[in-house]
């Protein structure tokens, strides 16, 4: 298994270590205290991750795609 400090999770996440800790807190992140710091279970991220990345290439395609030309607008010459 693999463990991360908070830290190692801001950056993993591209988050502030303080939200990560706040997260902690507030249990929307399952981490452990070794009686020192808190460790947060990476594998927990995979699944969000994987939908980030999916929702960012779908609106990378949504952008890319040509605007089709309006049917309704009437040339005036």
């Amino acid at each position: 298994m693999m463990y991360l400090t908070i830290q190692e999770t801001a950056e993993y996440l591209s988050l502030p270590p303080d939200y990560i800790e706040n997260l902690i807190v507030q249990k929307r992140i399952r981490a452990v205290h070794d009686g020192d710091q808190y460790l947060v279970y990476k594998e927990q991220f995979n699944t969000h991750l994987d939908q980030m990345e999916k929702w960012r290439k779908q609106m990378q395609e949504f952008l890319n795609e040509p605007i089709p030309e309006d049917i309704d607008i009437k040339d005036e010459d």
